[in-house]
């Protein structure tokens, strides 16, 4: 059975940082595009983020206009994502979707998600 969990969300200030990271089990997912997806209360969930597998043991990184420059998507060993969140605003304030797919991430082409984690940043 594949899983995707997420851990790290939580309550910050406005210009903390905060870790996200996912752990997926269940099937290997070395190949497979992993990245962030959010949803603020009463909004549509958003990309965030997003690694793509480009071969051997490269990766490339996308990110939404919205927070490049202070997120950074990294790719760890054992199926593993993280999202590391610097400069955060009140308007990150959402929950946080890890996501995984066999060929480039949307929402539409994702075939497993985790069950997300809250991220409130404080004004």
């Amino acid at each position: 059975q594949v899983q995707l969990v997420e851990s790290g969300g939580g309550l910050v200030q406005a210009g903390d940082s905060l870790r996200l990271s996912c752990a997926a089990s269940g099937r290997t997912f070395s190949s497979y595009a992993m990245g962030w997806f959010r949803q603020a209360s009463g909004k549509e969930r958003e990309f965030v983020a997003a690694t793509t597998w480009r071969g051997g043991s490269t990766y490339s990184a996308d990110y939404a206009d919205s927070v490049k420059g202070r997120f950074s998507i990294s790719r760890g060993v054992w199926n593993t994502v993280s999202l590391q969140m610097n400069s955060l605003k009140p308007e990150d304030t959402a929950v946080y979707y890890c996501a995984a797919s066999n060929t480039i991430l949307t929402m539409r082409s994702a075939n497993y998600w985790g069950q997300g984690t809250q991220v409130t940043v404080s004004s």
